[in-house]
This record gives C-alpha cells, sequence and structure tokens, in this order.
C-alpha cells in the first residue's frame, strides 16, 4: 500500500498550530494542532469529547457553516482534522480563533451530550476542555496563512 500524506510528516518536528494537511478538489482539510507530537502531554479524553462537541457545535453554527465539512479529534490525541469548502484560509483561521474562544468561555450544558444524541455521553470534561482551548489562544492569535504550510516538516 501507499504510504499516506500524513505519514510523511515528520512529527519529530512538526510543533502546535494550523497546517494545512491536504487539499482534495475544493475541500481543505487542516491540522489543528493543539499538542506537541510525541511530546508527553495529549489531550484527555474527556476534554478532547467535549471540545469536539462545542467546536464543532460553534463552527457549524458560526459565519463560516457554510464552509464547514467535519470537526474531528485526532486518534493520537494531539489536536483535530477541520475539513471545509469555500472558506478561504484567513477564515479558516479566524474559525479556529473564535472556536477556541468560544470553548475557553463556554458554560452550561455540553451541547449533543446526552444518551439519546452521543455515544459515550458520560465522558465529558468542561474544565479540561476550557483549559486546553485557553491554551491553544495563545498559539494561534498571530497564525497567518503563510504558516499553514507542512513543507517543513516533510520527510
Amino acid at each position: 500500500m501507499e504510504r499516506i500524506a500524513s505519514f510523511s510528516v515528520d512529527h519529530t518536528r512538526l510543533g502546535r498550530g494550523m497546517y494545512v494537511s491536504r487539499v482534495d478538489g475544493d475541500v481543505v482539510t487542516y491540522d489543528v494542532r493543539m499538542k506537541t507530537p510525541n511530546g508527553g502531554d495529549y489531550l484527555a479524553n474527556g476534554a478532547l469529547h467535549t471540545i469536539e462537541h462545542l467546536f464543532a457545535t460553534y463552527a457549524r453554527n458560526s459565519q463560516y457553516a457554510h464552509g464547514v465539512i467535519y470537526v474531528g479529534p485526532m486518534g493520537c490525541r494531539t489536536g483535530f482534522y477541520l475539513l471545509t469548502r469555500g472558506l478561504t484560509h484567513e477564515e479558516a483561521i479566524a474559525l479556529c480563533r473564535e472556536s477556541f474562544a468560544f470553548i475557553a468561555s463556554f458554560e452550561g450544558e455540553i451541547p449533543g451530550a446526552t444518551a439519546p444524541e452521543c455515544g459515550n455521553y458520560l465522558e465529558h470534561d468542561l474544565a479540561g476542555a476550557r483549559a486546553e482551548a485557553a491554551a491553544m489562544i495563545p498559539v494561534l492569535v498571530d497564525w497567518t496563512p503563510d504558516r499553514l504550510a507542512y513543507e517543513a516538516f516533510l520527510d
């Protein structure tokens, strides 16, 4: 089998931030890297799950909702994938900034966190999600489209 593109990124050099993982026609997949790969510090399952619910809910209700295809966690628990169509890189970065600000300040019931709505509704951690989102805000504050490239990290 062919080696997939994401395995060609040198994860020992990849840092926290936001990158273009791939472009398939008009669909852009962003790697929203919240943790340094192989750094020993990963998103806890409860926080990861809550971020997923809040990130997806915010993104699909934001001014960029028309361009959001998918928001989902990475299996390695170091971040999320954001798939978009029709958004500029600037808009995708703005969406991530706004999403993390929303999560960092969120209070109340987690959307979609009941047994009928979620396959693992008991495993949520709002405090953990808020802390992880807050830690990501300064990472993206000055992020620009020229910093989205993976090229520096390809092996």
